[in-house]
């Protein structure tokens, strides 16, 4: 893949060694492990997955949770988008939206050089579909649309092309630019640490770009809570500034979750408290509707 030491496939729906994690309704090998409400919440708390969970459950769910990631684009390995069409029940039940559109991997991007379409160029091409689809589901102008930047560590010369192409795209447009992204810090050389995150923004910087929003994945515990929706503030997440946190994965990473693994169920995933079935990842965020989207 490269070369860094440790290198994952961060997916919005977890991370998965065998290929993307289908977040679909699916009988759990374990029961699930049991969660508890804090009485008062620090961040507003919500969660993302790929499957849309059905009107009924997002209704029954807004008990728990204040915003959903809401994809714009296909998911991570999924053929169609069953979050289509949803934003405006979704607001009519009180929900807050994350906005998300899933981003290519290196491999695919490289694909697309051999036939001629730079980096950058499918970035500015991905960001365009991104821009249609936020405007064609209603969503306001100032929204800020989160990138899924799948694979985790330095970024590549053609990941960095794509990515700052589809971020300079949307910051041209009527929405702001996100990235969701790894803040697991990877060895990049022996002895130097470099997450993702970080990453992106030095190159942001020294680029002198338009700001990109960063929604922060990481899991690992400490200093990730783990299962749970009582999060921790966001200024704990080991990234300054962030509008919203992955705290948790389905399914977990066992090596960087041991401390909080009796926080998942039995069969590693994360389940929202009360709906067995019902498996995700949670975030944190400064407000309710971290993307603006209501």
């Amino acid at each position: 893949m490269r070369r860094l030491g440790l290198v994952c496939l961060l997916l919005v729906g977890g991370c998965s060694r065998g290929g993307p994690s289908k977040a679909v309704d699916a009988a759990q090998s374990g029961a699930p492990a049991k969660l508890t409400l804090a009485p008062v919440a620090q961040e507003a708390v919500g969660f993302d997955r790929n499957e849309y969970p059905g009107d009924d459950l997002m209704a029954a769910m807004h008990g728990t949770f204040a915003f959903a990631g809401y994809w714009l684009t296909n998911p991570p390995g999924e053929s169609a988008n069953a979050w289509v069409g949803k934003r405006e029940a979704l607001k009519q039940q009180g929900w807050g939206f994350l906005l998300l559109a899933n981003g290519k991997l290196e491999a695919e991007i490289l694909k697309a050089g051999k036939k001629g379409t730079a980096a950058s160029d499918l970035g500015r091409k991905d960001a365009a579909t991104a821009i249609a689809a936020a405007k064609s589901e209603g969503f306001p102008k100032g929204a800020i649309v989160f990138l899924d930047q799948e694979e985790g560590g330095r970024l590549t010369d053609v990941q960095a092309g794509y990515l700052l192409g589809w971020t300079e795209a949307v910051a041209a447009s009527d929405y702001k630019p996100g990235v969701y992204a790894s803040g697991q810090p990877v060895e990049d050389d022996p002895g130097v640490w470099i997450d993702t995150v970080q990453d992106i923004r030095g190159r942001v910087k020294k680029g002198g770009l338009h700001e990109v929003a960063i929604f922060d994945a990481q899991d690992a515990c400490p200093p990730a809570p783990g299962c749970t929706v009582n999060a921790k503030p966001l200024t704990e997440a080991g990234e300054p500034d962030v509008v919203a946190w992955q705290y948790s994965q389905s399914p977990r990473r066992p090596e960087i979750t041991k401390s909080c693994g009796k926080t998942y169920a039995a069969d590693g995933n994360c389940y929202a408290p009360g709906f067995s079935k019902v498996f995700l990842d949670m975030d944190a965020a400064k407000t309710s509707d971290p993307s603006g989207g209501r």
